[in-house]
Formats: C-alpha cells, structure tokens, sequence
C-alpha cells in the first residue's frame, strides 16, 4: 500500500483539529486562506474573538516535535497573513483576536491545543 503524502497527512491533521475545535463550540469561519504573505490553515470564531489556528503534525518528535516548529520567522509569516486577512475581510477587523496553535505527534494520541500560542 502507498505510503500517504505529506500534503494529505498534514490535510488530515488540519480535518481532525477543525473537528475538535467545532466540538469546542468555535466555529469555521475559513480554511486553508491563502494570500501573498502565507497561509492560514483554519480561521475560527470562538465567541466573538477570530481565532487564527496554526495546525502542526509532526511523525516524529526529533528536533522537538509539532509545538516547537514554529519559530519566530514562522510566527511573523502567521501575523502578517492575519493581519492580510483581516484587511480582506473587514466585517472581522474590529473583533478581538488571538493565535492558537493544534499540534499533533504521532507518538500521541493527544492533541494540544494551544489558545494565545503567541503571547509571552
């Protein structure tokens, strides 16, 4: 049997933490939105604060797993393509936002879901 690719296995990823999500109340308002300065996987509302969710997979845990790959570059494409996405979409723009972060490890059968990922 093939091995799954990577673009379906991270799609996967992205289907089970929309899942979870939802089951939590928040609700899908996009999904995959791309724009010139990256991607967003899942944009959600969770009351009336936009939730922009970063969803990481990770097979093996070497060089710290799903949480620990998203540097301060990677962190900086997230913000840019938020901020993209709210000058896009403007009915949200004055809503209370926030980051969050689902990371899976194969190793686990846990997600971690991380609310205000980016906050100090």
């Amino acid at each position: 049997m093939p091995q799954r690719s990577r673009q379906q296995t991270g799609k996967d990823a992205e289907r089970l933490a929309q899942r979870h999500l939802e089951q939590h109340g928040l609700r899908l308002l996009a999904h995959n939105w791309l724009c010139k300065r990256g991607e967003l996987d899942l944009v959600m509302l969770d009351g009336d604060t936009v939730v922009f969710v970063e969803v990481r997979y990770r097979q093996h845990a070497q060089w710290g797993g799903a949480l620990a790959s998203i540097d301060a570059r990677k962190r900086q494409k997230l913000i840019l393509a938020a901020q993209t996405f709210l000058q896009q979409e403007s009915r949200w723009a004055n809503n209370p936002c926030r980051f969050d972060v689902i990371a899976i490890d194969s190793s686990t059968p846990d997600m971690n879901w991380l609310r205000n990922a980016f906050d100090s």
